[in-house]
């Protein structure tokens, strides 16, 4: 299970307030896979444009870095790639945000999300398909084989509807390095 307090500071937040979200990356295949240790978190968030306004209530300025409303309202529209961090002062742990709603297989995945119990709370995190595709494309992007070892994890733990993952695997053209993740995991 991923630090406590990663989770704490930065999932249950969002969480509390009631703002769509998904655990994703490093800290969702330490829970579906293989625990490793990580200073940040990968959450998907998509605010609803009331919601921007929040994010000051719930990470308030005197303990973490967030950006202004403004430069979250620019990065959760766009089309793709929007980004921005939240960084806690105190610990130097980081949220990593992206709120761009044009992944192919997000409303699948929003449709099968997993709800998990944590020491401090019950937390959404991504379907574990759609972890496998984001860390392959990461994978594909930087090459760097702590990819493959945490869908690896994943693969050698969980259920997977292999069906779906062939398909978005194909779709994505991610077929060289899906091949090489299950190869891994079965060594």
């Amino acid at each position: 299970m991923p630090d406590p307090d990663l989770i704490g500071t930065f999932v249950m937040p969002f969480e509390r307030a009631g703002i769509t979200y998904m655990v994703s990356g490093s800290v969702a295949t330490a829970i579906l896979g293989e625990p490793r240790n990580t200073l940040d978190v990968d959450l998907a968030v998509f605010p609803a444009p009331a919601q921007i306004p929040l994010f000051a209530d719930i990470f308030p300025v005197s303990d973490f870095y967030v950006p202004p409303p403004e430069v979250i309202t620019i990065e959760c529209r766009r089309p793709a790639r929007g980004h921005f961090n939240i960084i806690h002062h105190g610990s130097g742990f980081k949220a990593d945000i992206y709120p761009s709603k044009n992944h192919p297989h997000l409303q699948w995945a929003l449709d099968h999300l997993k709800r998990v119990a944590t020491p401090v709370g019950e937390i959404s995190i991504a379907p574990p398909e759609y972890v496998i595709l984001h860390k392959l494309d990461f994978f594909r992007e930087g090459g760097q084989d702590k990819h493959l070892r945490d869908i690896a994890g994943v693969i050698n733990q969980q259920d997977l509807d292999l069906a779906f993952l062939e398909q978005a695997v194909h779709q994505l053209r991610l077929t060289a390095e899906w091949q090489a993740a299950k190869d891994l995991a079965a060594s």
